[in-house]
């Protein structure tokens, strides 16, 4: 996996991004993993409680899938996708719910969505574009991106 970086900031090139939202999606066949972007995570702080939606429920593109608090933001992780929810993170995050801190393209994962719309995947830009765009809003806002320790 290719990884570019600035400011600290990471994003994998081989991940399609929601850049309105700060989402990864890593498709694997007519499946996806989505998870909160390093920037997203960084903007965030230290997350403090997500809530979760249940495997089976159906989402809709631009609708929230779950609800974030860290100690700066509170606000929805959104979906880039439409589908039924495969499966969801919860219990990772209940046992640390800074593992998306630590690591946002790994085991920080959301969810897993099986896609009812596989065109929106077109709506997503790839990492090497999302990693531009990142350039210059990090560039503008100043952000640097860190994880959260142990």
């Amino acid at each position: 996996m290719a990884i570019q970086s600035w400011a600290g900031c990471v994003v994998p090139e081989d991940l399609l991004y929601d850049l309105d939202y700060d989402v990864w999606v890593k498709v694997v066949g007519e499946t996806v993993s989505l998870g909160m972007t390093d920037v997203a995570q960084s903007r965030c702080g230290r997350l403090v409680q997500v809530s979760w939606k249940a495997p089976g429920k159906k989402v809709t593109r631009g609708k929230a899938l779950s609800a974030i608090e860290s100690a700066k933001w509170v606000g929805p992780f959104v979906s880039p996708v439409s589908g039924e929810i495969l499966e969801n993170n919860k219990i990772a995050f209940d046992s640390d719910v800074a593992i998306s801190n630590r690591d946002p393209y790994g085991s920080g994962w959301f969810y897993r969505i099986v896609l009812s719309n596989p065109e929106e995947l077109d709506l997503l830009v790839d990492g090497k574009e999302a990693m531009e765009r990142y350039k210059k809003l990090i560039d503008e806002t100043g952000l640097r991106c860190f994880r959260c320790e142990e």
